[in-house]
């Protein structure tokens, strides 16, 4: 049976862009399924790995989506399908394995951080051996969307850390990683999201453009790497 991927969108303005050039680069089969417009996460099959995306709900929201969402995410790492969940997929995927979503001290939207330095995460131990970052430096500049963090739960292990929102990226068993800050952004959908989100649109956008502009190689060429390693851990 041929591999295929399932995709998660919780938003229909926030979907895989860098990740899914490197999936047609490649020629690989994925299916992406769309929460906001309706469509549901379907109930585990013969996916080769899950990448649950961001979005504006909580992982705590209360309705049939999310708790659906978290059901079938234990599902998957549960038969032990290699998942890769970016903000609030980190969120739910903390969420689904008895660990807690609370807010954050501090909003962390774009770039820059309270400080006006480009926001940054820094490798742990563990993920400086973990293969989810082989040949990365050990820092890189991140891009931010979110409200709230996660307490992780024993059962997983901190791989980076950041400076307002200490749990940035964290690993369950040997195969199932939450990421909370950005590294799937193509300026078409950056420009998407600077004219779409609400929160960005309280930023100044030309700012933001010349934030992006100035980290845009960096960023994009570590995106790259992150999900090419996560490919090769799901066996493509």
């Amino acid at each position: 049976m041929e591999k295929e991927i399932l995709i998660v969108k919780n938003i229909t303005r926030e979907g895989p862009d860098l990740l899914e050039d490197l999936l047609k680069e490649r020629d690989i089969k994925y299916i992406i399924v769309d929460l906001n417009q309706g469509q549901t996460f379907p109930a585990r099959k013969n996916y080769s790995a899950v990448v649950v995306l961001c979005g504006p709900q909580s992982a705590n929201d209360d309705n049939n989506k999310m708790r659906n969402e978290l059901v079938q995410i234990r599902e998957s790492i549960t038969a032990n399908i290699p998942y890769l969940g970016i903000c609030l997929g980190l969120q739910a995927l903390v969420k689904a394995i008895e660990g807690k979503v609370v807010k954050n001290p501090i909003e962390e939207i774009g770039f820059r951080d309270p400080e006006n330095n480009y926001f940054t995460v820094d490798l742990t131990r563990e993920g400086k051996q973990d293969p989810l970052f082989k040949g990365l430096n050990h820092t890189f500049s991140v891009f931010h969307l979110h409200i709230e963090t996660v307490d992780l739960p024993k059962n997983m292990k901190l791989l980076a850390t950041g400076k307002f929102c200490r749990n940035q990226i964290a690993k369950f068993s040997s195969n199932a990683y939450g990421i909370q800050c950005h590294f799937e952004l193509t300026p078409q959908m950056f420009e998407t999201w600077i004219n779409e989100d609400p929160d960005l649109l309280t930023f100044d956008k030309g700012q933001l453009r010349k934030d992006f502009e100035e980290i845009k190689d960096e960023y994009t060429l570590v995106g790259q790497l992150l999900f090419q390693n996560f490919l090769k851990i799901a066996g493509f």
